[in-house]
């Protein structure tokens, strides 16, 4: 494959890193919103099983010390093109100064931390509506 391929698919990953962040940054704050403004969408099971699903995986993989596949990954596609770490093009550079800041390790684990409590709050005071195991439509 060619360089040119790895700096794509780097990009695509980072834009997908770009996008679960906005998913559970952007999710939380429709959560908080939508439950004072009353807004039944964000008490939907499945997009808040999803939601807490994935401050989840950020927050257990803090704690035991794992970087994020998805970061390893694409510095390996960086790698693989030639490029070195964090030479990139113009959609990866601005995306990556959004979501990449330097701080210590365990400022982000307690940040990640601190944010899946607010996830779980919500659940306590903004409520998703119940799992109900449905009954079996007749066909018609």
């Amino acid at each position: 494959m060619t360089p040119e391929f790895h700096r794509l698919a780097a990009d695509a990953i980072l834009v997908v890193h770009f996008t679960f962040i906005a998913f559970v940054v952007v999710g939380q704050l429709f959560i908080l919103t939508g439950g004072i403004a009353g807004w039944k969408w964000v008490r939907n099971r499945w997009f808040r099983a999803a939601h807490l699903f994935a401050i989840g995986i950020v927050v257990i993989q803090a704690w035991i010390g794992v970087i994020c596949p998805l970061t390893t990954w694409e510095q390996w596609l960086r790698d693989q093109a030639g490029d070195p770490t964090y030479d990139e093009t113009f959609v990866a550079h601005w995306l990556r100064k959004f979501v990449f800041f330097e701080a210590p390790p365990w400022v982000f684990t307690v940040a990640y931390t601190a944010f899946a409590l607010l996830v779980i709050a919500s659940w306590i005071f903004i409520r998703p509506r119940p799992f109900h195991i449905s009954a079996k439509r007749p066909r018609r």
